[in-house]
């Protein structure tokens, strides 16, 4: 269903991203943020899923000043390749891997003629909750189980638009404790919890939860619906 274009970063890197377009006028546009696995078969279909929903999607490859074309599986092997990319992402002079999310945002304002919301997963969503925050353009954003988002000097940050908030309180990632801290410390946060795992939405582990991911996604429609209009 979908395509690799070319976003030009406001320093002039380049870097290519994948967009899924509707069948009809798009409603609104999403981003979509990919965990540590890269711009993979999981992640494109979730763009796809979101592009049948009547938006337009598209993934910004936030591994590009690292490494290109990065798309891993989960095997203990890429988990470890993964997170290793992370934390090179993650020391990277600012504003770092949010310059791709910006121009991923602006092409997608552009492209759709209408509001931009952006949906992130594990790393993505700890990028989401700081894009909310950052990144000029957005009008709603949702986070699934953001890995460090409920840490103190993350939960410090303020957000611009609405957020939303996925965890699942069976997640060795994310503590329970850190998300009710999250919580207090975010009032305005749509906060939502599930009996489920660490990366519950994702087919492809063995985490995978239908159930969470269901009603999750069912949510985060709602809630982009409601912010990013019918």
């Amino acid at each position: 269903m979908g395509q690799l274009i070319d976003l030009r970063a406001e320093d002039g890197f380049v870097s290519e991203a994948y967009l899924a377009q509707p069948k009809l006028k798009p409603r609104a546009a999403i981003v979509i943020l990919p965990e540590i696995f890269g711009v993979n078969k999981h992640i494109r279909a979730v763009a796809d899923g979101f592009a049948m929903a009547g938006f337009l999607a598209i993934v910004p490859d936030t591994f590009a000043r690292l490494k290109t074309g990065v798309e891993l599986g989960y095997t203990p092997e890429d988990i470890a390749q993964g997170r290793s990319l992370k934390n090179q992402a993650e020391a990277l002079p600012a504003p770092g891997v949010l310059a791709e999310v910006q121009a991923a945002v602006a092409h997608a304002d552009q492209a759709a003629g209408g509001l931009v919301g952006i949906v992130g997963y594990c790393w993505g969503g700890l990028l989401t909750w700081r894009a909310a925050g950052q990144i000029q353009g957005l009008s709603a954003a949702v986070s699934y189980y953001g890995g460090g988002m409920t840490l103190p000097d993350e939960r410090a940050r303020q957000a611009v638009c609405p957020v939303l908030a996925h965890f699942g309180n069976q997640d060795p990632i994310i503590p329970m404790d850190t998300v009710e801290a999250f919580r207090q410390a975010q009032p305005q946060v749509q906060v939502e919890v599930y009996d489920a795992d660490h990366g519950f939405n994702c087919d492809h582990r063995g985490s995978y939860n239908a159930p969470a991911a269901d009603l999750a996604l069912e949510r985060t429609l709602a809630f982009f619906i409601r912010h990013l209009g019918d």
